[in-house]
């Protein structure tokens, strides 16, 4: 496969070792998941790793932040007790799946490579709490870190906000109403985040606009059909997916947002939207900085373990996002 930026033509094949993992990965089969099964399996894929020791943090500690409505459960993970940034983490899993648990070694890594203090959240997911319900959770999670910093990093001009797939989405979209807030963030790490919703991956029209979403329908971990599921239970009504609050990519403005760094995976049915979201950042004057994630697969945060080129990319990503996050200001 050729994929075409400006100025650009790179090739990519897919990774061996990905390849290999591909057909022991769930989530694959809208026609017969549910929200409990997909949690299930989820939690399954990381229990299954756990003959592997989580990398090493100085400290590991549940505690709650405030959300929309109720307080959430929360991790905090300290590599030290000095002054350090603080980064709100929101786990992916298409708003319906994923928690403190399945993302907790990336939640791990997170703090190991960029020194902060990770402030992992646990927030609503569909279908029992429906959008806004998740963005509302985050919102407030990162309100909630800001007023009490003294409690976590303390240094207010080092917060950012990350995510890795619907977390990325909901990173995003905090970032945006953290700048309309006036809450000052550092930096932003959007791993394969969902950018644009519309259509609900459904609609044939708003599907042309991102090759990806053909290209990579199905057959490489994430599929199409799996996004249109997600979608489905997250949303009550689709015409919520042009709100910017799920489809940042259609906010009015991105400008005088965080700086930036995107993540796409090269065979992700996510990656052209993902893409899209970057240019649209460097546009509106957003220091961005982007990764493309050639020959993996969505998901390959939580891969590192098995392939190297998926750990490479995740600590190439981390580093930016360290950098941005200690030029703070």
């Amino acid at each position: 496969m050729i994929f075409q930026r400006p100025g650009a033509y790179v090739t990519a094949p897919l990774d061996p070792v990905i390849a290999k993992i591909i057909p022991l990965l769930p989530l694959r089969d809208p026609e017969t998941m549910t929200p409990q099964g997909a949690r299930d399996a989820l939690r399954a894929l990381a229990a299954a790793r756990a003959a592997i020791p989580p990398p090493p943090v100085q400290s590991v500690d549940d505690t709650n932040v405030m959300g929309a409505v109720t307080p959430l459960a929360a991790r905090v993970y300290r590599v030290s007790r000095e002054q350090a940034p603080t980064v709100v983490f929101f786990h992916g899993g298409g708003w319906v799946a994923g928690d403190l648990e399945t993302h907790d070694r990336q939640a791990r890594l997170l703090a190991i490579e960029t020194g902060a203090v990770v402030v992992s959240v646990d927030y609503r997911r569909p279908p029992e709490t429906r959008f806004p319900g998740a963005f509302e959770d985050a919102f407030a999670a990162v309100r909630d870190v800001f007023a009490r910093i003294a409690e976590f990093g303390g240094d207010r001009l080092r917060l950012g906000v990350a995510g890795d797939s619907a977390g990325g989405n909901l990173a995003a979209a905090t970032a945006i109403a953290c700048r309309d807030a006036g809450i000052h963030l550092a930096a932003q790490l959007l791993v394969y985040p969902v950018t644009d919703v519309a259509g609900n991956f459904a609609d044939a029209r708003q599907n042309a606009r991102f090759p990806s979403r053909t290209e990579n329908a199905e057959g490489y971990f994430l599929s199409r059909a799996v996004m249109e599921w997600f979608c489905r239970h997250y949303l009550d009504d689709e015409k919520h997916g042009a709100d910017w609050r799920v489809s940042p990519l259609r906010a009015t403005s991105l400008a005088g947002l965080a700086p930036a760094t995107v993540c796409t995976a090269w065979f992700d049915p996510l990656r052209d939207e993902g893409e899209a979201y970057a240019d649209a950042l460097h546009a509106a004057g957003v220091a961005t900085k982007r990764h493309q994630g050639l020959g993996l697969i969505h998901g390959y945060f939580g891969l590192g373990d098995a392939s190297d080129t998926a750990r490479f990319e995740a600590q190439r990503a981390r580093a930016d996002f360290r950098a941005m996050l200690e030029r703070g200001a």
